[in-house]
C-alpha cells in the first residue's frame, strides 16, 4: 500500500470518528513491523491520557516479539487498565489506516474486555 492511500485511509476514518465521537476520548493504535503501540487521546485537551506499547521494559521481557497477536492483547490489557484508572471508561476506536483484522482486533477486544467500551 502506498503512502499516499494509507494517508487517505487515515484522514476518512479520523473524519467519520470525529462527527461520531461526542466528545468521547479516542483510542488509536499504531503498529510496526516490529512492535504495537496504543494511546487514549481526548483530542479536546490535545492531550494523552494513557498509552501503552511493546517497547515498555516489562513488556519486552514478558514477550516473545512485540509483532504477534500476544503482543497485541497486552498492549490492549495495559492500556485498558491505565485508561480506566485515569478515570476514562467511554473511548471511540481508532484503527487508523489499518485494517479490523489480526494484531488490531486483538488489541480492541483485550481492551474491550479490560473495561474499557466502545
Amino acid at each position: 500500500m502506498s503512502n499516499k492511500v494509507s494517508i487517505r485511509r487515515k484522514s476518512r476514518v479520523r473524519r467519520a470518528l470525529r462527527k461520531r465521537a461526542g466528545g468521547r476520548p479516542r483510542l488509536s493504535v499504531f503498529r510496526s513491523s516490529e512492535h504495537i503501540y496504543a494511546q487514549v487521546i481526548d483530542d479536546l485537551e490535545g492531550k494523552t491520557l494513557a498509552s501503552a506499547s511493546t517497547l515498555e521494559k516489562d513488556m519486552r521481557s514478558n514477550l516473545k516479539t512485540g509483532a504477534d497477536k500476544n503482543a497485541a492483547q497486552e498492549v490492549g490489557k495495559l492500556v485498558a487498565e491505565r485508561a480506566v484508572k485515569a478515570g476514562v471508561k467511554d473511548v471511540i476506536f481508532d484503527r487508523g489506516s489499518y485494517l479490523f483484522h489480526g494484531r488490531v482486533k486483538a488489541l480492541a477486544d483485550a481492551a474491550r474486555e479490560s473495561g474499557l467500551n466502545f
